[in-house]
């Protein structure tokens, strides 16, 4: 069935719970999904959940994937391997935490001056993002799928401020995938470290600065509580998305039925998890201000290197890897045009909204 068929007429079925009679003739099928995120970031291992539940009951309870959160069945930055080699069915993470592989794959997550949320959902649905990606990932042995999404990120948390680009040298933040490059060519010494390492890591004085991802799972982490500095934006993460995977051969023994319900079920996680984002980091950054945070945007000296920076690596890169220029220089074409059109109307509805009274 081909895709616009099923997200159309022919595929509405498709998306109901099978009837019992047609549920008890298709076989039982169990699986793992080793997720990188703890359980106490509801939001985005929520999103396993999310897929976890609506896959049950789209296959009248047939098809179930149990969740791990990151380490309990593999370490929360080991979950493609994991899924490539078959320890698990299919996992929940960010692509850009595997760039040592391959640069190319910070695609899938963000890359620095990048797309926005609903650009990236355009780039992946629309504009071929998902078929790059893919024919990249089947190197892996794996099969991906959009999984959710931030919305633009912060710019991490300092324990003191940065008033030029100078205060970055030597400046130890956790901060992963081609950001942390661009951080190093800056001047700081970029760590990666999953969500559960960062808070002990800032505690005990291994970081000096650390971003994660906006108000709401922040605040769950207390980092406002080492680090009073809130910087913005995240020039690094204008839209992250997350994605699931599935290992190859699993994803081609599921029954047909079985995996036009998986991939109903990333698509509504997918949605969900940028909502739910847009709702609750409004009330969670007024908290934070309330105890003492303090905002500041990045200066702009830093904000100017790090864009020149950034596309000086994206060519280099694509100079050397095949894989990256096949994907860079279409996504940039496209991301060009995108932004002709968000600043002519989106960025006009925009300020006039926010900035006039």
């Amino acid at each position: 069935m081909q895709r616009r068929d099923f997200l159309t007429g022919a595929g509405v079925a498709a998306m109901l719970p099978l009837p019992a009679a047609q549920a008890a003739d298709l076989p039982a099928v169990r699986w793992r999904l080793a997720s990188s995120f703890p359980k106490s970031l509801d939001t985005i291992y929520g999103a396993g959940e999310t897929l976890a539940k609506r896959v049950a009951a789209l296959t009248g309870g047939k098809f179930q994937i149990r969740v791990f959160a990151g380490g309990e069945l593999v370490p929360g930055l080991q979950v493609l391997d994991a899924v490539g080699n078959g320890t698990a069915e299919c996992g929940h993470s960010a692509g850009y935490y595997y760039v040592g592989k391959n640069l190319a794959l910070a695609f899938d997550t963000a890359v620095p001056f990048g797309l926005t949320a609903r650009q990236q959902n355009a780039w992946m649905y629309a504009g071929g993002g998902l078929s790059a990606l893919r024919k990249l990932y089947a190197k892996y042995n794996v099969v991906q799928f959009p999984g959710g999404n931030t919305g633009t990120q912060m710019g991490g948390w300092f324990r003191k401020p940065i008033k030029s680009l100078a205060d970055l040298k030597g400046l130890k933040m956790r901060i992963p995938g081609i950001g942390g490059q661009i951080m190093a060519k800056l001047g700081a010494v970029p760590q990666t470290l999953p969500g559960g390492d960062i808070y002990p890591a800032l505690e005990r004085g291994a970081l000096d600065a650390a971003e994660w991802v906006g108000p709401y799972d922040d605040e769950k982490l207390g980092f406002h509580k080492i680090a009073k500095h809130y910087y913005y934006p995240g020039w690094w993460e204008g839209g992250p998305q997350l994605s699931f995977y599935v290992n190859q051969a699993s994803w081609k023994a599921l029954p047909e039925q079985y995996r036009q319900a998986f991939e109903v079920a990333t698509a509504e996680a997918n949605q969900l998890m940028l909502a739910q984002y847009d709702a609750k980091n409004p009330p969670a950054l007024l908290r934070l201000v309330g105890q003492g945070v303090k905002l500041h945007p990045y200066p702009k000296d830093v904000m100017l290197a790090a864009r020149r920076a950034t596309f000086e690596l994206y060519e280099e890169e694509a100079k050397t890897n095949p894989d990256f220029a096949a994907i860079y220089r279409p996504w940039k074409q496209f991301r060009d045009t995108e932004f002709q059109w968000f600043k002519v109307n989106e960025a006009a509805y925009s300020n006039f909204n926010y900035y006039v009274k």
